[in-house]
């Protein structure tokens, strides 16, 4: 029994299970099977949030001036790599090396001596790294301004 079930460009029986690619992370089920999958679960849930929220996209954009040509790995899904390994528990830099053991769940991830020389990159930036980052948003999802959220009723609308 598989824990995290990955949903890669596979062929299974003459069919592709992926139909379309959205963004920097692979779509990935979870089934616990009964079985307590906190921990793995959470990653899944923010590698979810990430790619259909758009952040990965946009930071991935924000920090395109410090991506080199012929590059291999993308300097927005480093930086996201690292805050996925943080929010999982990790306390250093080398703690993406956890995210790296699961690729059919976070992808490709950088190698220690690459996620060194993006920080190292972004530090000697300075404020406009910092800038960069904190200025990327992901485009709204509904531009049109009609929000398919409704607002239910509350006591004080009575």
């Amino acid at each position: 029994m598989r824990i995290v079930e990955a949903l890669v460009p596979a062929t299974v029986a003459g069919t592709s299970q992926v139909k379309k690619h959205i963004g920097s992370y692979p779509r990935v089920r979870v089934g616990g099977g009964g079985r307590r999958v906190v921990s793995p679960a959470g990653g899944v849930l923010l590698v979810e949030t990430v790619r259909k929220s758009g952040l990965d996209q946009a930071i991935s954009t924000a920090l395109t001036p410090w991506r080199k040509p012929r590059t291999v790995h993308d300097p927005g899904k480093i930086l996201l790599d690292v805050a996925l390994a943080v929010a999982l528990g990790g306390d250093c830099l080398a703690d993406a090396g956890m995210l790296r053991a699961e690729p059919a769940v976070f992808g490709a991830v950088a190698s220690d001596p690459t996620v060194s020389r993006l920080i190292d990159a972004l530090a000697a930036a300075g404020p406009t790294a910092l800038n960069a980052i904190r200025t990327a948003r992901p485009k709204p999802a509904n531009t049109s301004g009609n929000s398919p959220v409704r607002r239910l009723p509350t006591p004080a609308d009575r």
